[in-house]
């Protein structure tokens, strides 16, 4: 019998770490330029850790290979669809200004957090059933670098002077994807071995191209030496994370 109220508990508090990032930008204020090019490029060194030393491996560790393959190139193109479909301005013959362009970014960060979030709900549940605890320390690894995230997706819209409001529920919309993924994962815990590995690859894609070509280009627009700085510093944290907590 599956403890449901525990795994979506747990994958709750998780998910509302993305929140809890975004309120610790908001009462902040508006960032300066290099703690806007750290942010973003702290975030880019945690997804493209999480991808290659999380996601990725454990992709491959649970399906056949056609099927992380498929599920990396799907996400891939996902997120090159919405990057395209965001990029086209009011009048296509001009270019997006600097607060159309902030304001995509944040909105394809808070798309790519959304889509990983779901098999990381997925991932609490399973391991949660498989060993007592294991879901908590995974749940835990999950809420660490979640607040960068969170953090990461606000400090954009914050830059466009979108309103703190509106930025809020968008990060509150998207913590409630973890329980949801939470919930697939119990609801397909049978058989979610043939299909969790395409979901872990579809989110590892759909990551790799945030991080290449939109929050590198972006942090390195607006300070290269504090987006070097962020980025690095993001992805030793969690590497340090995955060391000190292993899922």
């Amino acid at each position: 019998m599956y403890d449901v109220f525990e795994i979506l508990r747990i994958s709750t508090i998780a998910g509302l770490a993305t929140t809890l990032g975004s309120l610790l930008v908001l009462l902040f204020g508006k960032p300066q330029e290099r703690v806007l090019a750290s942010l973003i490029a702290g975030a880019g060194g945690v997804m493209l850790a999480v991808v290659t030393l999380d996601l990725l491996p454990s992709a491959w560790q649970s399906g056949p290979p056609l099927q992380v393959g498929a599920g990396f190139a799907l996400g891939l193109l996902f997120m090159f669809l919405a990057a395209k479909q965001l990029n086209v301005p009011a009048d296509s013959d001009l270019p997006l200004s600097r607060r159309q362009r902030l304001k995509r970014t944040g909105l394809l960060i808070a798309t790519g957090i959304a889509l990983h979030d779901i098999p990381e709900g997925m991932a609490i549940a399973i391991s949660q059933e498989a060993a007592p605890g294991l879901g908590l320390l995974i749940a835990l690894a999950i809420t660490l670098h979640n607040l960068p995230e969170g953090m990461a997706t606000t400090a954009p819209l914050t830059m466009a002077r979108i309103r703190w409001w509106k930025i809020l529920l968008l990060n509150i919309a998207i913590a409630f994807f973890t329980p949801f993924g939470a919930l697939l994962g119990i609801l397909a815990l049978e058989s979610v071995q043939n299909s969790l590995a395409f979901f872990l690859a579809f989110a590892a894609g759909a990551m790799i191209f945030l991080v290449f070509a939109e929050l590198i280009p972006l942090s390195r627009e607006r300070h290269p030496h504090y987006a070097l700085l962020g980025g690095t510093t993001g992805f030793i944290l969690f590497a340090l994370i995955g060391l000190v907590l292993p899922g």
